[in-house]
């Protein structure tokens, strides 16, 4: 499949999207998760974007079965909102896919539930600077290595390790489009980024090995040593100069 170049209106819907999402993270900052059923939040994250004139864009693509993916510690993507209850110590991933208008933003983002260790936030931090990094190499003229690579070494020289076996994706017209991100370096197909490319870039990274299984439910991705994993994400724009955060314009 070819890499669908978007024209401005097409970005500007993916942005009222990307808005959308920012807008529902910033209001889960400022809930009180602990105690909370994870199918509680999923249900309260789909009312937010249908108020918005919006559609969960995860709801029964290939079959999953709600409108966002919320996952737990060693749960890397693809969790599934449940009756479970999030609890102090808990480190949330949840990842927020919303169709405006038939156009589309993803974006991810971990929640540490109360107090946790130095070496927790530490991950936090690392995978937020990982992604910042991999956006700040996605610009015109760049190849997609270079995302990967930032990606790769940011996490890698901290300690820590980045998944193989997922990756980032282009995004708007479908949920998955091409071309590949992969958050590390490779084979295969290595892209030049041109302008009206709109990238969901999501760097996904472990305490311990990276390695990762499929759970009996056949969605959630979890470590396979169990440890810890976090997973920021947003989608972006690449423009004539630079790119745009279509899904974190105000990131703190």
């Amino acid at each position: 499949m070819a890499i669908l170049i978007k024209n401005e209106k097409a970005i500007k819907k993916i942005a009222v999207a990307g808005n959308i999402i920012y807008e529902i993270f910033s209001a889960i900052d400022k809930m009180d998760l602990n105690n909370m059923k994870t199918i509680e939040l999923n249900d309260r994250i789909d009312t937010m974007i249908r108020e918005h004139g919006a559609t969960p864009a995860f709801l029964n693509y290939r079959g999953f079965p709600k409108s966002c993916c919320i996952s737990l510690n060693n749960e890397v993507v693809h969790g599934i909102p449940d009756d479970r209850k999030i609890g102090k110590g808990d480190l949330i991933k949840i990842d927020v896919g919303v169709k405006y208008q038939s156009y589309i933003a993803d974006a991810a983002k971990t929640f540490a539930i109360g107090n946790v260790p130095e070496h927790v936030k530490k991950l936090l931090a690392i995978t937020k600077k990982a992604l910042k990094r991999g956006i700040e190499m996605a610009k015109k003229g760049n190849r997609v290595s270079g995302i990967s690579r930032s990606v790769q070494t940011t996490v890698e020289e901290n300690g820590f390790s980045v998944v193989r076996e997922l990756t980032g994706h282009g995004v708007g017209e479908n949920l998955h489009e091409e071309p590949i991100i992969p958050n590390f370096i490779g084979q295969g197909v290595d892209p030049i980024i041109k302008p009206g490319m709109v990238f969901a870039i999501e760097p996904m990274v472990n305490v311990g090995g990276y390695d990762v299984i499929t759970a009996e439910n056949g969605w959630t991705i979890v470590t396979r040593d169990g440890s810890l994993s976090c997973h920021y994400e947003d989608t972006i724009a690449i423009l004539e100069k630079g790119n745009i955060n279509l899904t974190r314009v105000v990131e703190s």
